[in-house]
């Protein structure tokens, strides 16, 4: 299965931050040995928009809402990504779940939504160090798995993302017999669920250093990737393990 490497940008970059990144990361990019998905802040998505047009490079939203258009202030709208030439949406950030108060519910919708118009769900998935250690990973995990892919149609494409909450841009990360041992289980959830064929992508800390080690990994299909891929070199080699 060819790997894939997305960059989640969160709250970063200008649109000229963004051309200036895209100018200089194409030429970086044919080193990559999998798929690259850039998502954007919402503000910047026309800027990636018009800077990969015509490249291999696909981008996608970090969010958006469970319909087309309405009266929804401050939502993102799947089919304005779709028309600009995106590919992708992530879905269920533990962001989103924690500052914004999304439900599996809300996330399901927004799975069955984005599936509806050809586009690829990347919905994320993750404990939090307390559950963790208190033993709940593979019950939180298959609790989002079966609460967030509801409506999933299994005909269709759908990415899981398993960022651990407590590695995510704390510089903290999980040891490969960690990400061995939880992608495993999401890959058996995801079997008895229908959807065995779904990438599984790690992220939480990934950097240029751990990438190929953790890469190698059985069930490991590529990572989402938070701080390391707002510079074009270190996002590049990433992509290239």
């Amino acid at each position: 299965m060819k790997k894939i490497f997305a960059a989640n940008w969160k709250l970063f970059k200008t649109p000229q931050e963004t051309r200036d990144f895209f100018s200089t990361f194409k030429d970086l990019a044919n080193k990559a040995t999998g798929e690259i998905v850039f998502f954007p802040s919402a503000i910047s998505l026309e800027a990636a928009s018009s800077s990969l047009k015509g490249s291999n490079i696909k981008w996608g939203a970090q969010n958006c809402f469970a319909q087309a258009s309405g009266a929804f202030t401050g939502e993102n709208s799947a089919q304005v990504v779709k028309d600009l030439g995106g590919s992708y949406i992530l879905v269920g950030h533990s962001e989103r779940r924690k500052i914004f108060g999304e439900t599996d519910a809300l996330i399901a919708e927004k799975v069955a939504h984005i599936q509806s118009l050809g586009l690829i769900p990347m919905l994320c998935i993750g404990e939090t160090l307390e559950e963790r250690e208190g033993k709940h990973t593979f019950r939180i995990l298959e609790t989002q798995l079966l609460l967030g892919l509801a409506n999933a149609d299994k005909s269709k494409p759908v990415v899981i993302a398993y960022e651990p909450v407590w590695a995510i841009g704390t510089g903290k990360v999980a040891s490969p017999e960690q990400v061995a041992e939880t992608h495993a289980d999401v890959y058996s959830i995801l079997e008895k669920m229908g959807f065995a064929q779904s990438p599984i992508l790690y992220g939480g800390s990934v950097k240029p250093d751990n990438a190929k080690g953790l890469a190698a990994l059985p069930h490991v299909s590529g990572f989402l990737v938070g701080g390391a891929s707002l510079e074009p070199k270190s996002f590049s080699e990433i992509a290239s393990v």
